[in-house]
């Protein structure tokens, strides 16, 4: 029990600091709560239709939620926590900026070897239409995503610790069930003109009932 205890106490911190770090903007928070749902839409669909579920979760999961880190979130001193963007680059778990242009890169640019090799190395049947075509992208972006989880998950076990990785690994499966609870309001927030968020020094998690005081934890690299 003690054990899964701190592997959920983890989890709370890392999620606490995802929060706190990276999601002051109120755009940010919408484009992510427009991404959990289309998440759990594609999370669904992977059981009916993966190739769907690929499609879903790159084009509109996925660039939902990193248009909002790119383009809305700042970049500049964050007077909250006291720290500078570089600083929380530095100790991001996960994909900080540098290594999300490369996941997008590698994303953007993987239908180009059904261009060059319409076969992947004989894994593929050659497409014969803009349906085969999109089909077999979405098999190499469910390939990418998983790929993309896996590897991170992997590093993090030997530059970090075992745990620290499974943990992110599971933060980033769960977080949009999380992220739905937790930027449900953001819409309506950014709809009445808050453009960033007022109450970041305050756990989300404490109004929703998940723990009893706010945590104030770094990550270290």
């Amino acid at each position: 029990m003690s054990m899964i205890k701190n592997y959920l106490e983890q989890l709370r911190i890392q999620r606490w600091d995802d929060h706190r770090y990276y999601h002051h903007s109120r755009i940010n928070q919408s484009l992510h709560f427009v991404s959990a749902l289309s998440f759990l839409f594609a999370y669904v669909w992977l059981f009916i239709d993966p190739v769907v579920s690929a499609l879903v979760g790159w084009l509109v999961s996925m660039t939902s939620r990193q248009a909002g880190h790119f383009f809305f979130e700042p970049h500049t001193y964050d007077h909250i926590n006291q720290a500078t963007h570089e600083y929380k680059e530095e100790i991001k778990v996960g994909y900080n900026l540098q290594r999300k242009v490369v996941l997008m890169a590698i994303w953007a640019l993987s239908p180009l070897v059904l261009v060059v090799d319409p076969t992947l190395f004989g894994i593929f049947t050659p497409w014969q239409s803009a349906t085969d075509f999109m089909r077999q992208v979405a098999k190499i972006w469910l390939v990418v995503g998983g790929g993309g989880l896996l590897f991170r998950t992997v590093h993090l076990f030997f530059i970090r610790d075992v745990e620290t990785g499974l943990v992110w690994m599971t933060k980033i499966l769960t977080d949009p069930f999380h992220d739905l609870m937790l930027y449900r309001g953001a819409p309506l927030a950014l709809m009445r003109g808050e453009l960033m968020d007022p109450g970041l020094h305050l756990n989300p998690e404490h109004t929703l009932g998940f723990i009893d005081e706010p945590v104030l934890e770094e990550q270290h690299a």
